[in-house]
């Protein structure tokens, strides 16, 4: 959902003009405006005039009463947090003074659906036929995922600034594409730098008191506020018996519990939560990460999700909270003689069908290495530096009780992990998925080939649809599920990729035709 964020502090006059055209051209879009303590007759205009509009849910006032001066990246980060709990997916700042033109809604909605890996922004050309008013430079437009990756617009930005070009460029430090909005949904009311600067007199150029260059040239900082943004008592629609608190939200979310405690469980439940994971995507991507974070103390490799679990974390804790701070970590455990029986069958040729693909990447052996001192299963050693790792963690941090979730994965589930986070729980059971596989399960169709992939689960979550169960006493050999599930992958594939010539269509008719028939 698209949600227009805007925030005013003495610009009344400008929102007057600007938000019923916008309204009235985005039909499908909810408007948040951030009434910032603002001394002139917002309150009054926007109860007059737009009383329908709050009714129907397209228009949303929050209201903060802070007693100082506009703090321009305070402001629109509250505006944007408040954009998340109207359900935004993407969040597009929109200034008082800004026109989005007809059809800007639906334009973003296309354009982050073909380009989800992107944010928007507006280039200002000063001169010549396409000239755009000066107003327009703040317009940026995020999903939600990538506003919490950067933490938000940096608050070192209290007055007028270069905050949105530095929002800007820590976004492509962080690998999403910038593209540009198109010239037709720029447009701003002209005004002089009188006004621009009247909430903060003290700041009486165009450049402010910082430094444009600096800011895109020397610093190589890719998120700020270490999860203090945006932060302050709200009140929705005028309604001041009800505080809403905006809190600190986590910079990053860590699962640093040893793998085998259910760490897939964690990564699984932190996804149906909303968050943007990852959980040992690859052994190049698990290298990547203990090789950026030991040689230069931060990682662009994990920077690009929010929430991490496995290995190499539980190896890499300190090092974590030293590089982002304001971060929340989280402890899984086990009964140690479950836990050590898992560890066993992982280890085991028997058991872990994919225990072979170690010798085919040296990081794995040299985690198992990191972690243990040996590359060999050992049950009273590794048992050892179980019980090591976990009293290590709880001493380390003792005294920040707030920034630690112990989780006993035998009976914790969603009341402990949304207790910590400050969300609400889904309407699901809490993913339990940490069982280790024999070869004996898969042929007997006991246990599944594979876990069903992200994909599989939505689709049968909007069919409504769960998989035919085998029949007591019924072998389906492993291989017809490994068909079924290509078949399914196959089916699934939008027309141009399923024609025959094509990469991915070759790759799975070759996999196809390796099965024994």
């Amino acid at each position: 959902m698209i949600v227009f964020c805007t925030t005013c502090k003495g610009r009344t006059q400008h929102l007057e003009r600007t938000l019923p055209a916008n309204l009235l051209d985005n039909p499908d879009a909810t408007f948040v405006v951030i009434d910032y303590n603002s001394q002139d007759h917002l309150a009054e205009y926007l109860l007059t005039h737009h009383t329908e509009d709050f009714r129907a849910g397209r228009l949303v006032v929050y209201s903060y009463r802070g007693d100082h001066p506009f703090r321009m990246a305070h402001a629109k980060n509250m505006a944007h947090r408040c954009g998340m709990l109207e359900g935004g997916s993407v969040l597009v700042n929109v200034d008082a003074d800004n026109f989005t033109g007809p059809g800007f809604a639906a334009y973003l909605e296309t354009q982050f659906s073909q380009f989800p890996g992107s944010f928007m922004w507006a280039r200002m050309i000063k001169d010549g036929e396409g000239r755009l008013p000066k107003g327009i430079s703040g317009r940026i437009a995020v999903s939600t995922t990538a506003f919490l990756n950067a933490g938000g617009y940096d608050e070192r930005f209290d007055t007028w600034s270069p905050d949105d070009k530095d929002f800007a460029a820590r976004l492509r430090r962080l690998g999403y594409e910038a593209r540009e909005i198109e010239p037709r949904f720029l447009n701003a009311i002209m005004h002089t730098d009188k006004m621009r600067f009247r909430e903060y007199k003290h700041v009486w150029t165009s450049a402010g008191c910082y430094d444009v260059e600096e800011v895109l040239d020397c610093d190589t900082s890719t998120i700020v506020n270490g999860g203090n943004f945006g932060c302050g008592t709200v009140y929705r629609n005028f309604d001041f018996t009800q505080p809403i608190e905006l809190n600190p939200l986590p910079t990053r979310v860590f699962g640093i519990g040893m793998h085998k405690t259910a760490t897939t469980s964690l990564h699984t439940a932190l996804e149906l939560l909303g968050f943007d994971g990852a959980h040992w995507k690859t052994a190049r991507w698990a290298k990547a990460v203990w090789r950026e974070m030991t040689t230069v103390g931060r990682s662009v490799t994990l920077e690009k999700h929010y929430t991490m679990s496995d290995l190499p974390f539980p190896l890499l804790y300190r090092e974590l909270d030293r590089a982002y701070p304001g971060s929340k970590f989280i402890l899984t455990t086990r009964d140690e003689s479950k836990w050590i029986e898992s560890v066993r069958r992982h280890w085991s040729h028997e058991y872990n069908p994919y225990r072979h693909t170690w010798n085919d990447d040296a990081f794995t052996h040299k985690a198992h290495k990191l972690l243990y001192g040996q590359k060999g299963f050992d049950r009273e050693l590794f048992l050892a530096r179980f019980r090591r790792h976990n009293a290590e963690v709880l001493e380390y941090f003792r005294d920040r009780p707030g920034d630690l979730l112990v989780m006993d994965m035998e009976s914790a589930g969603w009341s402990e992990l949304c207790g910590f986070l400050g969300v609400h729980p889904p309407e699901v059971p809490y993913p339990r998925e940490f069982r280790t596989r024999s070869k004996a399960d898969m042929i007997t169709g006991e246990v599944p080939l594979m876990p069903k992939t992200n994909w599989q689960k939505q689709q049968q979550r909007k069919a409504g649809t769960t998989p035919a169960p085998v029949a007591a006493g019924q072998q389906q050999p492993w291989y017809v599920t490994l068909i079924e599930t290509l078949e399914a992958i196959w089916n699934a594939l939008p027309a141009s990729q399923s024609e025959a010539n094509h990469p991915v269509a070759q790759k799975l008719a070759q996999l196809k035709q390796s099965i024994p028939k």
